[in-house]
């Protein structure tokens, strides 16, 4: 199988982790942020993560492919119930997150910004979402305060470093990207919890952090 991704993608986060927690060996292609054709052909618009299976047919939508791939062998992993405050906690998180990612995604050594059409590609497109990138990393001081509150918040709902229920659930293929990604922001305070769940996640997904990015 073929996992056509970007590093930086929290969606593609999610397909890369069951291939980590199954060990189930993937080809990782990274796409350069600015090919558009190369997603159009395969599923008809410019999205990823897209998994082409053993039969090369394409597969889209990141918790399709997680569930798909998870279920190849009749025993799932994700058995777990989910905790309504998890997706509650997502949901606050990720109504300002992307002031603090976005700009730190556009400086940072990601494979998919190789070439310089790409990253300002990337760059304009999420400019015209969010506002200036440049604003945004000047005023990150309030952010990243907010966003450290807000881990010790979810520092009291985790259960176990290794499932943040207690057994894996889609709750941890939601919640580990952000995680992950927030290791590219210098300042962030990461509680006890939060940091052992995120530290225990990408080794068990195979998922590098970012830490040596940070800014």
């Amino acid at each position: 199988m073929k996992l056509y991704i970007y590093d930086h993608c929290p969606f593609c986060l999610k397909a890369r982790m069951i291939f980590g927690l199954r060990n189930i060996p993937v080809e990782s292609i990274v796409l350069q942020n600015d090919d558009e054709a190369t997603p159009v052909k395969m599923i008809g618009q410019k999205m990823v993560p897209i998994l082409q299976k053993d039969d090369s047919r394409y597969m889209a939508e990141s918790m399709d492919i997680v569930h798909y791939v998870d279920r190849l062998d009749g025993t799932p992993l994700l058995t777990g119930k989910q905790n309504p405050d998890i997706a509650d906690w997502l949901r606050k998180v990720n109504g300002y997150v992307n002031q603090l990612l976005l700009p730190r995604f556009a400086e940072a050594a990601f494979d998919e910004f190789s070439t310089p059409s790409a990253r300002r590609y990337f760059t304009v497109k999420k400019e015209a979402a969010i506002g200036s990138f440049a604003d945004h990393l000047a005023h990150s001081a309030g952010l990243i305060k907010k966003i450290s509150d807000d881990l010790r918040a979810l520092d009291r709902l985790i259960v176990k470093p290794n499932a943040v229920n207690g057994e894996l659930s889609d709750d941890d293929i939601h919640l580990f990207p952000l995680l992950r990604n927030l290791t590219l922001v210098a300042g962030v305070s990461w509680p006890t919890r939060v940091a052992d769940y995120r530290d225990n996640m990408a080794k068990q997904t195979q998922i590098n952090l970012l830490s040596s990015m940070a800014r």
